[in-house]
């Protein structure tokens, strides 16, 4: 039997980065970003990657993808011509999926860890709910610049709750959010959605729900952390959520990098991911 698919968005502008971030060289050999990813993700027992790409930077990371990636993966590629959130970007995959299996999603420029890809590959192939890896705040933020993070609820194992905090910083009073929703100050191990999904295929259908009612005048995408707040109460679905003690990496802003490659090198020493990404 054949492993699980992932999905990795990678069609984001990266404004705040200022390049192909998905690409930043983060590796101890100048691997990228999605070169990382695309390796826990293998190593875990992914399959098949479907990247989502769009019609700008897309070009550079499809070569990129066919000159450094192992040869003989399963690798496809889909265009999100309309940048309109991470759920329209999950639906641009469709057509790349096998609708009769669960599948995973994740960002292109976040890493997870091992540990964490490990987790949700052994939940897609026991279970039929659909999932959370979720991370603890403070191992989830990189670098001093604000960011936005999915704060969660969890009750006996189940997302209750998911609220997008906008402008999260590491402060000296503590994890602070100035969005102007209370708390302003976040427990540092509150627990965050970092985009690292297990989803059954049964989830499409509510997401083409969700962007055909959705306003794009008032707001220009929806995020999957925001449809998965509002189906939570409607559905019967259930989210599991698998609390990682590992640390997201991800590259937000150009400053992150040079604090990104040192904790990447700090996991290769530590044993928890090898010195190079892929061994063709």
């Amino acid at each position: 039997m054949s492993g699980p698919s992932l999905v990795i968005l990678a069609a984001g502008r990266a404004r705040r980065y200022g390049g192909v971030k998905q690409l930043a060289p983060v590796g101890l050999h100048g691997e990228g970003v999605i070169d990382l990813i695309a390796s826990d993700a293998y190593a875990a027992g992914f399959d098949d990657i479907v990247i989502v790409i769009n019609p700008d930077t897309g070009p550079e990371i499809q070569e990129h993808v066919a000159k450094n990636w192992p040869k003989g993966r399963r690798v496809s590629f889909t265009h999100q011509t309309e940048l309109r959130g991470t759920v329209s970007a999950v639906l641009a995959a469709e057509d790349s999926l096998d609708l009769t299996q669960p599948f995973g999603v994740s960002n292109a420029d976040d890493l997870y860890g091992r540990e964490s890809f490990l987790h949700l590959g052994q939940h897609l192939a026991t279970s039929a709910n659909n999932c959370l890896v979720g991370f603890e705040l403070e191992r989830a933020l990189v670098g001093e610049l604000p960011v936005s993070r999915g704060t969660c609820v969890v009750v006996n194992g189940h997302l209750t709750e998911i609220v997008e905090r906008r402008n999260v910083s590491a402060t000296l009073e503590g994890y602070f959010a100035d969005d102007g929703l209370e708390p302003a100050i976040l427990h540092p191990q509150t627990t965050v959605s970092m985009n690292l999904w297990g989803f059954q295929p049964g989830i499409l259908p509510l997401m083409h729900k969700s962007v055909e009612q959705h306003d794009f005048e008032k707001e220009k995408e929806i995020q999957l952390s925001t449809f998965v707040g509002q189906i939570l109460h409607r559905t019967p679905l259930r989210f599991d959520v698998i609390i990682t003690k590992s640390r997201c990496i991800g590259v937000t802003h150009a400053d992150d990098l040079p604090l990104a490659q040192i904790l990447v090198r700090e996991e290769i020493e530590a044993g928890e991911r090898p010195e190079f990404a892929f061994v063709n």
